[in-house]
């Protein structure tokens, strides 16, 4: 055992040294404290996500949806919110289409790991015969505006990749929430600054924000996870009370931004991605914040539904619910 965990640990000292030397020629997301053991772990875990990055895609594909179908097996917590989510959402569909449906988004969240790594780490060459686009003249005309882009999206265990094969298109600004990790929060702006072009924006910079718009820059965000009542309302989505942030229709009146959304679908067998773009949401704002979260809402859903298993289920979305209302995690 000791000798395990030294050989463990001689590893986790390599990886930091080797990547260390490779990413600190930027400052300031980098520093020496990032070569602490307490961090070996993660560098052990990035180490092997850009090893996942090279496998062939079928690989990808095959490797991804088995580890999916362990972290399932392990993680009864989030296999619990999930199946409640799923319960909530797809009450027309019996239980046991349902258990299909919770295993099958657990494949996906395993491959949505190798996809993260691809979108990272993986060379365009590789990824270009992937994908397929559809509708790119609609953000051409909306950049066309002069008042910047509101990228809309949700929370898909293909959001990296989705997020990487359009900026194929043209660069954007990630909006995001910081990660909790120092370590991992450094990598993934790196990485998204890297391939997005233009650097990451705190979702709290609202200044950046605005002035991004102003330039005619998009912005990239998607707003469909709980985050508590301030700036939220109640909104339906799949017919239950969700607690929805209302910064879309907030940024979008402050600016003259327009609205655009777009969706990532991974397709049957190896057969690749689809990216669908949108046209501009038309009459956005509408003044009613309500009207506006229920929009964005419906139409997730619309997508949601033609592949339900790459949704993001772990995700307590109805962990806020209106006051009086019973928790439905099991929440006070």
């Amino acid at each position: 055992m000791a000798a395990t965990g030294l050989c463990r640990g001689r590893i986790g000292t390599f990886l930091s040294l080797t990547w260390f030397i490779s990413l600190a020629s930027s400052p300031p997301l980098f520093s020496w404290r990032f070569l602490a053991p307490r961090y070996g772990r993660i560098w052990l875990v990035l180490g092997l996500m850009k090893l996942m990055a090279i496998l062939p895609f079928r690989w990808q594909l095959a490797i991804g949806g088995q580890v999916g179908r362990w972290i399932g097996q392990l993680a009864g917590h989030r296999h619990r919110i999930a199946a409640i989510n799923l319960d909530l959402c797809f009450p027309e569909r019996s239980p046991t289409e349902r258990a299909t449906l919770l295993e099958a988004h657990f494949a996906a969240l395993g491959i949505g790991l190798f996809e993260t790594a691809m979108a990272w780490w993986a060379p365009d060459k590789k990824l270009r015969g992937l994908v397929r686009f559809e509708g790119v003249k609609h953000l051409d005309e909306a950049l066309a505006r002069g008042k910047g882009v509101i990228l809309l999206t949700g929370h898909f265990t293909t959001l990296e990749l989705g997020a990487r094969f359009m900026t194929w298109q043209q660069p954007f600004h990630a909006m995001y929430r910081p990660h909790k990790n120092p370590l991992y929060e450094a990598v993934m702006y790196r990485q998204r600054e890297r391939r997005s072009r233009l650097p990451p924006l705190p979702h709290e910079n609202l200044r950046g924000l605005l002035r991004a718009f102003k330039q005619g820059r998009i912005v990239w965000y998607a707003p469909d996870q709980n985050h508590g009542l301030r700036n939220s309302v109640f909104a339906p989505f799949f017919g239950v009370p969700a607690c929805t942030l209302t910064a879309t229709s907030r940024l979008a009146g402050l600016s003259g931004a327009a609205v655009v959304p777009y969706f990532a679908r991974r397709l049957p067998g190896t057969a690749g991605y689809e990216i669908v773009i949108l046209p501009a949401l038309a009459d956005f704002p509408s003044g009613d914040a309500v009207a506006d979260a229920r929009r964005i809402n419906e139409l997730l859903e619309q997508y949601i539904r033609q592949a339900p298993e790459q949704y993001l289920w772990v995700h307590r979305r109805f962990k806020t619910q209106p006051p009086g209302s019973p928790g439905i995690y099991g929440d006070p």
